[in-house]
């Protein structure tokens, strides 16, 4: 393992999505362009060897389920068994983690010891919440260590108080003893480079730390899963909806806002997802009279997508708290042109070039402000080819995981000094 970079990455797996995903596809992409070495947990270990990686020469799993499982479970009968309450799941999986490490360092301290990594990267966990107790011993032991990307904590819109007790974010009120865990400031302190995913994260990380940050969106795009193009315009415009069925994500706010238009025959609508709000959308499809015009789809493999989407030609997502948006690049990368509410991870990702934003606001503006939106598109149709070419060029060029890899290559860079100043390399 001489000279390798030692990627840490607890959530990494081909098979799931979200964090897992990106922990994976950022590793992998690493990997393709030098040598590295993958630490993971225990419950990847299948899926990883599914692609055909040797363990103990090309990754180690560390089995911390001696803890990881209680607190999961602990933390899922808190949260109701329902895909809500994030910050609970955060604040126990910041517990887990402190065991991963431990471990991570009982396995593999004597080799970080003895300089046979040339740099270590944190790639997962992403929240920003979680310290590490890697990074000091890192650094006594002269090798840099590397955290991120690094997103989370954008804060609850106040007009939507009622969407965050319906989330259960009842943590969310004291996100902020965080700064109080164990490691916190010395994870700061050791951290040779933070690569952040969000300008709202940057804006969390202490003044006297942000000379060592560099902003850079955590999430990519695999060409592989979104290599097709979104069906060009016909008699009537399409639109979808890709993401968890939850108070925030705004799926029904998003059938309110586009209900004329899906009566009157000018619009279409495919909402791809499941979760606590499918019976209540369901409900109000049949109130709103739109049943011919919407398609519930429930979940769908993450490989399968593309196939849904690209029947649209517009990606409406009309989520208020959204700290990547991963879903809305992948929309990019098939063409389809994004109407996303100007706040969190979507606002960064998109402008005026290649899809529209909605100011945040009231639930009664974000549902006209995006109805308006539509009515404008459909009365100038014309006006989505060309941000559709762009979207897709954008993506493909910077976006895919590749291009990440090239990107997190200038950050080793400049820690290992063969780059005078820090990259760089979205503004």
């Amino acid at each position: 393992m001489l000279s390798k970079v030692l990627l840490i990455a607890e959530a990494a797996n081909p098979e799931w999505v979200s964090v897992p995903l990106i922990g994976w596809s950022l590793a992998q992409a690493i990997g393709r362009s030098m040598p590295t070495h993958l630490v993971t947990q225990i419950r990847n270990r299948p899926a990883i060897l599914r692609q055909g990686l040797a363990e103990g020469a090309d990754f180690t799993v560390i089995n911390s389920e001696a803890v990881a499982r209680p607190l999961w479970l602990a933390s899922r009968f808190i949260r109701g068994n329902s895909g809500v309450g994030w910050t609970t799941e955060t604040a126990f999986a910041a517990l887990s983690y402190y065991y991963f490490e431990y471990l991570v360092w009982q396995r593999l301290g004597p080799a970080i010891q003895r300089k046979d990594f040339r740099l270590i990267h944190r790639i997962t966990p992403l929240s920003p919440t979680i310290p590490s107790i890697l990074a000091q011993k890192a650094e006594r032991s002269g090798v840099p260590f590397v955290i991120g990307p690094l997103n989370g904590g954008v804060p609850w819109p106040k007009a939507f108080n009622s969407e965050r007790r319906k989330e259960r974010e009842w943590l969310s009120y004291f996100r902020s003893a965080h700064k109080l865990l164990p490691g916190y400031g010395s994870t700061l302190k050791s951290a040779s480079a933070l690569i952040v995913g969000s300008r709202n994260t940057l804006n969390q990380v202490p003044e006297s730390f942000r000379n060592k940050c560099v902003y850079l969106p955590e999430n990519g795009i695999d060409p592989s899963r979104f290599s097709q193009t979104a069906t060009q315009l016909s008699s009537r415009l399409s639109a979808c909806f890709v993401g968890r069925l939850v108070p925030y994500k705004g799926p029904d706010m998003l059938i309110e806002a586009l209900a004329p238009l899906l009566r009157g025959d000018r619009l279409r609508l495919d909402i791809i997802g499941d979760g606590p709000l499918m019976m209540p959308l369901r409900d109000l499809i049949r109130r709103e009279s739109v049943e011919r015009s919407v398609t519930l789809h429930g979940w769908i493999d993450h490989h399968q997508l593309q196939r849904v989407m690209i029947r649209s030609q517009l990606f409406t997502f009309p989520s208020i708290r959204e700290f990547g948006g991963g879903v809305v690049l992948e929309a990019m990368a098939l063409g389809l042109v994004p109407i996303v509410v100007d706040y969190g991870g979507p606002g960064e990702l998109v402008n005026d070039q290649v899809g529209f934003k909605i100011p945040i606001g009231t639930r009664r503006e974000i549902i006209l402000n995006f109805r308006n939106a539509v009515e404008r598109i459909c009365e100038r149709p014309e006006e989505i080819a060309e941000r559709s070419t762009l979207a897709r060029k954008i993506t493909h060029s910077s976006f895919s995981w590749k291009a990440k890899a090239e990107q997190v290559t200038k950050v080793y860079e400049w820690v290992l000094g063969s780059r005078s100043e820090i990259p760089v390399i979205f503004n």
